[in-house]
């Protein structure tokens, strides 16, 4: 049981991702307008759960995957997991550094943290670039993340968008 909840899928549905990513836009945006406590501590969770089990323990994973992908977007397509997993990582560094200079009463440096993380969440969701998963595919060219990790990764274009 504990193997399946602390796993990532490989592969991911993309459009599942792209609607986490807007739901992390907005919440970004928020965050970064209001310096809301209980919205900082949403985010964190949230990567945190994203990294540690995909969608399984995260709401808004499992929003995207139950119920709006399915009803509503009615797409698939394939991606890799683990650029997908090394991005959620990267947001996970962002919302829960934010969430620390929140507490930290820094909320100049955490509404620019959130600012950063909405940016890239909009890429994301809109044009289909997941800078995480381009950083991911570099690691990889220079050999900082073993091919073995990734091995369907390499030949897959992380960074550009993708046609439908």
């Amino acid at each position: 049981m504990f193997g399946y909840l602390f796993s990532f899928p490989n592969p991911v549905n993309e459009y599942a991702a792209r609607t986490v990513a807007a739901c992390v836009l907005i919440l970004c945006l928020v965050a970064s307008l209001t310096l809301w406590l209980p919205i900082a501590v949403f985010l964190a969770y949230g990567f945190t759960a994203r990294v540690l089990t995909g969608p399984t323990m995260s709401p808004i994973g499992l929003l995207a995957t139950r119920l709006i992908v399915p009803r509503i977007i009615k797409k698939e397509k394939d991606v890799a997991g683990p650029p997908k997993r090394f991005a959620q990582a990267i947001g996970f560094l962002f919302s829960t550094s934010a969430l620390l200079l929140l507490i930290g009463d820094q909320p100049s440096i955490a509404r620019t943290l959130y600012l950063v993380l909405a940016l890239f969440a909009a890429l994301e969701s809109m044009i289909s670039f997941c800078a995480g998963c381009w950083a991911f595919s570099l690691l990889m060219r220079v050999g900082l993340i073993p091919e073995k990790v990734c091995i369907e990764c390499n030949n897959l274009n992380f960074g550009g968008s993708r046609s439908d």
